[in-house]
C-alpha cells in the first residue's frame, strides 16, 4: 500500500477514534476492512490513488468475499465501512464522488435474539451455588449487573465505583461514542454491591480501586474473563447455543418488553441510538403470544 493511501486511512481511523470516539474494537475492525479492500485492489487491479477507484471494482470485491462464502452480515459491515470511509474523503476533498454511491448492500435475514428463558434465570440466581471465594463473588455479581441493567461487555469491564450512586439507586454507563445514560437498579443489587465492596477492601491488596469489578489480583476484569464465566454458569441453567454476556442484554430486553416496558424506555436503557435497533425485541414479544394463542385458543 502506498505512502499517500496509509496517511488517508490513518487520517479516517483517527477521525474514528478521536471525534466520533468509537472503539478501539471499532477502529481495529474498519482498519482491517480498509486493509483487506485495498490489497485486493493491488493484487487485481494494480490501483491505489482514491479517485481512480471505481464501483465495479468494489462490486468485484465483494464478489469475491460471496464466493469465499463470507456472510452477509459481514459483508454489509464492510460495505459500512467502505462508505464511512468514502464519505470522510469525499469531505476532506480527496475525491470528488464515492465509488460507494451506487452499492447496495445484501438482503440478510433477521435472526431474532437468543436469549435466557425466565425460568432459568431464576435457576441461575436462586439454585445455582457460587463458589465461596473471591472469583465466584465477582462471578455472580457479574452476571447479576449484566441481567439486570443490560449494559455491554465493555461497560462492565469499564464500570467505576463513582458510576455507582447509592442514594438515588442508579449506575451511570459510559457506553459507545462515549454518551452516557443512568440506569435505575434494584435495592437487591445495591446491596449486593455494597457487600462486594467491603469485602473488596477488607480482602483485596492494591486493587483497581477506580473499577467496581476485580480479579482476586486486584486488577480489573477482561473480555475473555468475563465471556468465560458467563458461558460456564450460563451452561449450568440453559440449552441455547449462545452463552455470552451479549445474551444476557437480549435477556434483559426480551423480559422487559415481554413485561410491558414501552420501546423508548428499552432503548434509552440499552443505550441504542434510534429506535430501529431496539424493535427487534418486539418481535420475541410476539413469537411468545403466538405460542400462548396456539397452546390456549381452541380454535388455533
Amino acid at each position: 500500500m502506498e505512502k499517500t493511501q496509509t496517511i488517508n486511512i490513518q487520517a479516517f481511523l483517527n477521525y474514528l477514534k478521536f471525534q466520533k470516539r468509537y472503539s478501539q474494537h471499532t477502529v481495529i475492525s474498519y482498519e482491517n476492512d480498509l486493509s483487506s479492500f485495498f490489497n485486493f485492489l493491488e493484487l487485481q487491479f494494480n490501483e491505489n490513488k482514491l479517485a481512480n477507484i471505481k464501483s465495479t471494482f468494489v462490486r468485484s470485491w465483494l464478489a469475491d468475499l460471496k464466493s469465499a462464502n463470507i456472510s452477509s452480515k459481514t459483508i454489509n459491515r464492510k460495505i459500512s465501512a467502505l462508505k464511512t470511509f468514502f464519505k470522510f474523503q469525499l469531505k476532506q476533498g480527496e475525491i470528488e464522488a464515492s465509488p460507494m454511491a451506487t452499492i447496495v448492500s445484501p438482503k440478510q435475514n433477521k435472526r431474532l435474539p437468543e436469549f435466557v428463558d425466565k425460568k432459568d434465570i431464576n435457576t441461575l440466581f436462586e439454585m445455582v451455588e457460587f463458589p465461596d471465594d473471591w472469583s465466584g463473588k465477582t462471578n455472580r455479581l457479574v452476571l447479576q449487573l449484566l441481567y439486570n441493567t443490560g449494559i455491554r461487555q465493555a461497560e462492565l469491564i469499564g464500570l467505576k465505583e463513582n458510576q455507582i450512586d447509592f442514594s438515588k439507586d442508579t449506575i451511570k454507563v459510559l457506553g459507545k461514542g462515549s454518551k452516557e445514560r443512568i440506569i435505575p437498579i434494584s435495592k437487591e443489587l445495591v446491596a449486593e454491591i455494597k457487600s462486594y465492596l467491603k469485602e473488596k477492601n477488607q480482602q483485596i491488596q492494591l486493587p483497581d480501586r477506580d473499577f467496581l469489578l476485580v480479579r482476586s489480583n486486584g486488577k480489573k476484569l477482561y473480555a475473555k474473563w468475563v465471556y468465560n464465566a458467563v458461558k460456564r454458569y450460563l451452561s449450568l441453567v440453559t440449552t441455547i447455543n449462545k452463552k455470552s454476556p451479549h445474551i444476557l442484554r437480549h435477556t434483559f430486553a426480551t423480559h422487559l418488553s415481554n413485561n410491558g416496558a414501552e420501546l423508548n424506555a428499552i432503548k434509552e436503557l440499552l443505550g441504542h441510538s434510534s429506535l430501529a435497533a431496539t424493535q427487534i425485541y418486539t418481535h420475541n414479544t410476539i413469537e411468545k403470544l403466538k405460542d400462548v394463542y396456539k397452546k390456549a385458543h381452541p380454535k388455533a
